[in-house]
């Protein structure tokens, strides 16, 4: 099962493909809790597709990460990192609570 965010469906598939856009743009981004939690699953699963490195894969992330740039970075410096690895790509660090809303955060980045 995964967590719905309090969004119908085209909603959390917006919102998620942005934030995989800016975490591999930017290689670690500040988040709530839960969402940091179902980015991983997508986030490991693109930079396993890269470490494919063939065409089909290089299209099949295209479909879901909105930056061209963003995707040359991922196959070209991210990827070749993880050859020896197998998953567990992303690490989630807990931060606290937001101020604002007492929404608990954290920061999900690279390995």
């Amino acid at each position: 099962m995964y967590r719905k965010l309090g969004r119908d469906s085209s909603a959390r598939k917006a919102l998620f493909r942005g934030m995989l856009t800016s975490l591999f743009q930017h290689e670690r981004i500040e988040t709530t809790e839960a969402k940091a939690k179902e980015l991983r699953k997508l986030a490991d699963q693109m930079v396993t597709l890269a470490k494919r490195g063939d065409l089909h894969a290089r299209r099949q992330v295209l479909a879901y990460i909105m930056d061209e740039d963003v995707v040359k970075k991922l196959f070209d410096t991210v990827a070749p990192k993880y050859v020896d690895r197998q998953g567990g790509y992303t690490r989630v660090i807990k931060t606290g609570l937001r101020k604002g809303d007492a929404a608990p955060c954290a920061i999900i980045e690279l390995v």
